[in-house]
């Protein structure tokens, strides 16, 4: 367990080292850009918030969603409460990540409040709350994603997130907003005492996750093959020589026979994986092959961990 934490520990401060070495070789017209696009993307964000979410009274998680139980707790606009929650989570932010992280982050906590309370005055885009939750958690997780491929969160749980990802990196940031949201989602049901705008939210932090993980990790879901066979010289070959990709052979002993065995394994993406098939199908119809789901790859031919992940 404690090699496990330091591995843990080590990989964090990896992933700092990495981050802080691309924001420090980026240039003037690169953090310029940085800004437009984070500003884009908190006004989508906001607008995913005052035309959709806030009006139709739902409280979709997140210091959004406690902004708009404050809100009518207390009467200050939504955009405000969000800036007024974040200051504490501000600080801690600053704490870990230091204080050029945090600049960027308080300009899109600024904006978004701002852009907030700027929409609430248009109102609902539609009355429809079902359209309104997916609509509106569509637009927030896209800007979310946008902001974090820009080295910067809307703050909030974006900040407590990415602070519990530097100490557990193999959970999912949609994962972990996921399990807070559900918390504010459910103190939303007993505040607002109406279960079908908490049902509604509910399914705002769904569409939420599933659409955050779509944008930051991508749709790159690939096929995991195993095959053992007497013919695993012929199949390496035609799997190299055909669909030109990386074969690994691993070595295998079966448990019963005690007999050696080379066995197969390739990442190969979707379309291919019906030739993979084929070709051990030719080569050795009696062949045992294990093909399973690849949700995220990284290394040569795929993505970067470091340029991915967050």
């Amino acid at each position: 367990m404690e090699n496990n934490r330091k591995g843990s520990r080590h990989g964090a401060e990896v992933r700092q080292e990495y981050e802080r070495k691309r924001e420090e070789g980026k240039t003037a017209k690169q953090r310029i850009l940085d800004f437009v696009i984070i500003t884009i993307a908190a006004a989508a964000y906001a607008a995913g918030v005052s035309l959709f979410i806030d009006p139709n009274n739902m409280a979709p998680g997140g210091v959004t969603g406690l902004a708009i139980i404050m809100s009518r707790v207390v009467p200050l606009e939504t955009g405000t409460w969000i800036m007024i929650i974040n200051i504490p989570i501000i600080m801690l932010g600053m704490w870990k990540f230091g204080f050029r992280f945090i600049v960027s982050t308080f300009y899109t906590i600024a904006a978004t409040s701002i852009f907030t309370n700027i929409f609430a005055r248009f109102g609902a885009a539609t009355d429809d709350i079902l359209l309104a939750a997916l609509a509106g958690s569509v637009l927030i997780a896209i800007s979310i994603g946008v902001i974090f491929k820009r080295g910067a969160t809307t703050g909030g749980t974006d900040i407590i997130v990415k602070c519990l990802r530097l100490k557990y990196p193999h959970l999912k940031t949609g994962s972990l907003f996921f399990i807070m949201d559900l918390c504010i989602v459910s103190l939303s049901g007993i505040v607002f005492r109406n279960i079908d705008s908490a049902l509604y939210a509910g399914i705002s932090v769904v569409v939420t996750a599933v659409v955050l993980d779509m944008v930051l990790y991508g749709t790159d879901e690939a096929k995991l093959v195993y095959i053992i066979s007497d013919c695993q010289v012929r199949i390496t070959d035609r799997l190299l020589e055909e669909l030109d990709i990386g074969v690994t052979r691993l070595s295998g002993e079966g448990a019963f026979s005690g007999n050696k065995k080379k066995i197969i394994m390739c990442v190969v993406h979707k379309p291919l994986a019906p030739k993979v098939e084929e070709i051990v199908k030719e080569e050795d119809a009696d062949a045992f092959m294990i093909v399973t789901s690849a949700t995220e790859i990284f290394g040569e031919g795929y993505k970067s961990y470091f340029g991915e992940k967050f």
